[in-house]
């Protein structure tokens, strides 16, 4: 069995990210793959849950990270291409590139439409997601300025899902966006 490769979609509430994973898992050049809605993890705290952008969060999301990264390990070595969709900034890249040192091929992409289009898109979604608009203007200031990742973003503001997910795989075919 071939390990497959790890592609973490990241980026503020309404990048698209969902979108695109769900797009990306179901196309994949892999015979099989995984799309990992990381807020998933988030929903199976029944008891202690503390809403993941609030500053003391901090332990939780450490242990949810850690848990999802473990999860994608497995699947990776199992042979699943795992599309990981979720709010992963670079001050939550610790296991992903231990990961990388370990010998896993793990890319890291973030989707960033302009403000006010990741505002809009978050707040019109409604359901169990993120909908307040000061908070997803914080998370997306979060990853306005990413140093070294800024080479990994991808402005999501005029493409269609479609169009993202195309180009993430021409990215990915080129040997790009790799972590470390």
């Amino acid at each position: 069995m071939t390990q497959a490769s790890v592609v973490i979609i990241s980026g503020p509430p309404g990048a698209g990210k969902s979108s695109v994973s769900k797009r990306l898992a179901e196309h994949s050049a892999y015979e099989r793959a995984v799309h990992m809605h990381t807020d998933d993890f988030y929903h199976f705290i029944r008891k202690g849950y503390i809403a993941p952008w609030l500053s003391e969060s901090h332990e939780q999301n450490t242990v949810i990270i850690e848990a999802f990264t473990a999860s994608a390990a497995r699947l990776a070595i199992g042979g699943y291409e795992v599309i990981v969709d979720g709010i992963v900034g670079p001050w939550f890249l610790a296991p992903w590139l231990k990961m990388a040192q370990d010998g896993f091929d793990v890319r890291y992409i973030i989707l960033r439409p302009v403000e006010q289009t990741a505002v809009s898109r978050a707040v019109k979604r409604g359901g169990e997601t993120l909908t307040d608009a000061e908070t997803v203007r914080r998370m997306w200031r979060a990853f306005a300025d990413l140093g070294p990742y800024e080479p990994h973003v991808i402005d999501t503001t005029t493409q269609s899902i479609d169009e993202t997910a195309l180009s993430i795989r021409k990215l990915l075919g080129e040997g790009t966006m790799r972590i470390v």
